[in-house]
C-alpha cells in the first residue's frame, strides 16, 4: 500500500478520488501480474510432486476413456482446448479427477514427455 501512496504523492494528484482509483488499479495490476516488464521472459516451474500427480491423472483418464471406447487423444485435446469437462467420461471418476489439474499443467506434462521421447532434451 505504501507504494501506491508514494506514487500518488509523486504525481501530486489533488483529487483524492483519483488517487484512490489509481491505488486500486495499481493493486489490481500487481495482483494479476500486469505490472511486470513485458520485455523480459517470465519463468514458470512446477514441483516434481505436482508432475507425478499430473501423470497419474492422465493415466487414469486415458484408461477410463479407452475402456469406454473413446479415442483418448481426441477427448483430452478437446478438454484442453475448450475447458469443457464433458469431453472426459465420468467413468472411474476421470472427469472430476482431470478438473483438479490445471489445463496448462496437462499441456506441460504432455509436452515434456514428447520432447523426451524425441531425444530433444
Amino acid at each position: 500500500m505504501s507504494y501506491a501512496l508514494t506514487s500518488c504523492k509523486l504525481v501530486k494528484i489533488r483529487n483524492y478520488m483519483q488517487c484512490f482509483e489509481r491505488m486500486r488499479i495499481m493493486n489490481e495490476d500487481r495482483l494479476y501480474g500486469m505490472d511486470e516488464d513485458l520485455e523480459n521472459t517470465q519463468y514458470f516451474s512446477i514441483s516434481s510432486e505436482q508432475e507425478s500427480g499430473v501423470k497419474k491423472v492422465l493415466s487414469v483418464v486415458f484408461e477410463a476413456l479407452s475402456t469406454k471406447g473413446y479415442d483418448p487423444v481426441n477427448q483430452i485435446v478437446g478438454y484442453i482446448m475448450s475447458g469443457d469437462p464433458t469431453y472426459i467420461t465420468n467413468y472411474m471418476g476421470a472427469r472430476s479427477l482431470i478438473m483438479k489439474v490445471e489445463r496448462d499443467e496437462l499441456v506441460e506434462e504432455i509436452l515434456q514427455k514428447y520432447i523426451q521421447s524425441n531425444g530433444w532434451a
